[in-house]
């Protein structure tokens, strides 16, 4: 076996996007007649007489766009509502039913819709007597057509008009959006009016505790505040979820041993954080366990409290022991356990303020397990208010949670439950012993799109249960619960033993668990995620001899990060390799942007430099290639981006087929391998700097001869350090480091 290669000590290049700009682009496939206008202006001209006439708690109005597609950033409104500052305007964005177009709402001042009535208006008198009423996406571009000429004396200037005709061939019309929820749920968010959420519900006559504010959006209502919000100003919901979760629930046999072995005393292994039920403090490991009680001393607390968060901490303390099968290589790990919950039911919006001090109070602690999960589904349209906590918190901090995919509480729930819709943390679905998915297992995706759950582990089934410490002893588990620690295991080995990043850790997890696998089936990543994770330790941080795997990361802080610098071993000149490469990073998320969650995408590329200094990338990647002419564009539609890219996913896999036959690849002048990542942001440009990225690449040798020291060798003379991730060598440096020196 190999050893995984650690490449540093050569910064990756920042460079500006170099680009002339594709100009005004209309929609293809529409053409834009004046009815299509008229009849636009008729709803604006309907929503700004509701607003007129609506008694409203602030300045302004709410107005969403049905768009005919799911569209790019540059293709949204850059001429009507605001201009080209529309998109700071975005309040929220779904889909439509099906999944195929974009409805985006916007916060505009009445002014705003005024002015689009005119613009409107005026397109349309021109487009009747200048080009005969109708204007299509060739008649759009032919500058002996639409020319500064026929502009001269009009109400409205060529570029102008260009820029409202290409904005309504994207629109399929404009509405003001009333919520369709049930009156239970109680954690409700609000549109963003600019205004001070204390003070609109005053206005509104809703006396609201500040303790029931989450942030300026998100607030915790009873049953008679949601009547009457609904009654006074309904266009003001965004979304609203559930308050009052019910843990989901595990299949167990009570099987207790009054007996339990002993174990040592700690010494300098890593703590995981774990948030969940209470912990009972007389087990046979409560040495390992640091606990703080954080439910109220006027809850009551049953015996049954302790069961669930008692049996995770036992699995990341001494799980290898209990379950030799699973035994993962890692050793056991302490615990700082976060009590937070009782019984079946808890309060979600009470845990998610918990959680926040909680991570900020024990800085020390980089991976944290939460196996607490909702019952009810997660929305299509927006992520739950417990996972975007845990999204911000990960971005704000050097953090990494480990989260259960929950588990089916009834036949009729498939789909997973909050907190597993969290995009930053790594959600872990439950296999049986066989690999296959239990009866219990949820499904994702999320918001239709992000791989969830990413990883699958074993967490008990009839074939084999996990043996975990409850408070009278051994008992056998079965549920998504009892998977998710040892993930945590596994992550913390390799950040707080091995000293990886947190996003090339992750990236180990999930490259392991994908394997060659390219193209999974929506089946596949719905219920495995990128597959299931090897049990042991070594089987993540060793390769085959015919495979050299190398992980490299940097910070992302202008549009290409790059190097070209990776010595790639030739053969008779060519290269007898297929390759893969994993990406992870924690991008700031906006809730408030519903289906477009993620703020900033990473786009990866990797391969051979050709001739023309360009990256041969290796899955054929043509996005955000800077434009050189107007022939050599490389133009591609927002939903095939999507698809076929991962555009806007935090996770990145590419990979070459390792099921097609197998050709050297050609080499070129330049004989080293490139890397770029592309950086994009859908709000503020500064989104996206200082974001880390991790990349895990494989490069698996055609004709099984083992490559690595040629490699290793070629890497150094390129002045690149490498770190061979060596288990001895690792544990060895991380218990120096961890030593109580003593001064005479």
């Amino acid at each position: 076996m190999n050893n995984v290669l650690e490449l540093k000590g050569k910064r990756f290049v920042q460079a500006r996007r170099n680009v002339n700009g594709g100009g005004i682009a209309m929609n293809g496939k529409n053409d834009v007649s004046t009815q299509h206008l008229l009849r636009l202006k008729s709803q604006l001209s309907q929503i700004k007489e509701f607003w007129d006439k609506e008694t409203k708690p602030f300045e302004g109005i709410l107005i969403s766009v049905y768009y005919n597609k799911i569209v790019a950033k540059s293709n949204r409104i850059a001429g009507l509502f605001k201009g080209t500052t529309s998109n700071d305007a975005i309040v929220g964005a779904k889909f439509n039913l099906d999944k195929s177009k974009h409805i985006i709402t916007y916060f505009l001042d009445e002014d705003d819709l005024t002015k689009s009535i005119e613009l409107i208006v005026n397109t349309s008198n021109i487009l009747s007597q200048k080009f005969e009423g109708n204007i299509s996406k060739s008649k759009f571009e032919d500058k002996s057509i639409v020319n500064s000429e026929v502009f001269k004396n009009l109400s409205v200037s060529m570029s102008t008009f260009k820029q409202v005709i290409a904005d309504v061939s994207y629109i399929d019309s404009f509405e003001v959006e009333l919520p369709t929820i049930d009156v239970k749920q109680s954690i409700i968010t609000l549109y963003d009016v600019r205004k001070d959420t204390k003070l609109l519900f005053e206005r509104l006559g809703i006396d609201i505790l500040s303790s029931r504010i989450l942030d300026n959006q998100t607030v915790y209502l009873d049953e008679k505040q949601i009547e009457l919000l609904f009654v006074k100003a309904p266009y003001l919901v965004s979304m609203a979820t559930v308050d009052l979760s019910s843990l989901s629930p595990d299949d167990f046999i009570n099987e207790y041993q009054t007996k339990m072995v002993t174990i040592s005393s700690p010494t300098i292994e890593p703590t995981i954080g774990v948030i969940d039920t209470l912990f009972d403090e007389s087990v046979y490991f409560s040495d390992w366990v640091e606990y703080h009680d954080m439910v109220s001393e006027d809850i009551p607390k049953n015996p049954k409290d302790y069961n669930h968060g008692t049996a995770v901490s036992s699995i990341i303390v001494d799980g290898a022991r209990l379950n030799p099968w699973l035994d993962d290589g890692c050793g056991r790990f302490k615990v700082r356990h976060f009590g937070v919950a009782v019984g079946a039911e808890f309060s979600s919006f009470s845990i998610i303020k918990k959680i926040k001090s909680i991570v900020v109070n024990n800085s020390d602690i980089k991976v944290w397990n939460i196996s607490l999960g909702s019952n009810q589904e997660i929305n299509d349209n927006f992520i739950s208010a417990e996972a975007a906590t845990l999204d911000k918190i990960q971005f704000e901090n050097n953090v990494i949670f480990v989260v259960a995919g929950t588990n089916k509480p009834s036949a009729d729930i498939v789909k997973i439950g909050s907190p597993a819709d969290s995009v930053n943390s790594i959600v872990v679905n439950s296999v049986s012993k066989n690999g296959l998915s239990t009866k219990y297992a949820r499904k994702g995706l999320v918001l239709s799109f992000f791989a969830k759950p990413d990883v699958s582990y074993y967490g008990g089934s009839e074939e084999e249960y996990i043996r975990v410490c409850e408070p009278l002893g051994a008992a056998s588990v079965a549920g998504t619960s009892y998977a998710a620690p040892w993930i945590a295991r596994k992550l913390s080995y390799l950040i707080d033993v091995l000293g990886l990043n947190r996003e090339v850790a992750k990236a180990m997890i999930i490259d392991a668990a994908r394997g060659w696998d390219e193209k999974p089936t929506p089946e596949e990543v719905a219920l495995y995620g990128h597959g299931v994770v090897p049990i042991h330790i070594n089987d993540i941080i060793q390769t085959k001899d015919d495979e050299i795997k190398f992980v490299v990361s940097d910070v992302s802080e202008k549009w290409n990060t790059y190097s070209y610098d990776f010595p790639v071993p030739l053969k008779d000149n060519k290269y007898p390799y297929i390759a893969k490469a994993t990406m992870c990073y924690f991008p700031l998320c906006d809730r408030l942007q519903g289906v477009d969650y993620t703020n900033t995408e990473l786009n990866l590329h990797f391969g051979r430099i050709g001739d023309d200094k360009k990256i041969k990338d290796i899955k054929g990647d043509k996005q955000n290639t800077e434009d050189t002419s107007e022939g050599e564009r490389n133009y591609l539609l927002e939903g095939e981006a999507r698809k076929q890219f991962r555009k806007w996913d935090n996770v990145k896999y590419i990979a070459e087929s390792a099921t097609k036959r197998m050709i050297p690849k050609d080499s070129y002048r330049n004989k080293n391998w490139g890397m770029e990542v592309k950086t994009n942001n859908r709000l503020a440009p500064q989104d996206g700097i200082g974001v880390r990225f991790g990349v895990v690449v494989t490069l698996k040798e055609m004709n099984g001869v083992n490559r690595i020291d040629e490699f290793i060798r070629s890497c150094t003379l390129n002045g690149w350090l490498v770190n061979v991730i060596d288990v001895v060598n690792r544990v060895d440096i991380h218990q120096k480091v961890n030593e109580e020196i003593k001064w005479e």
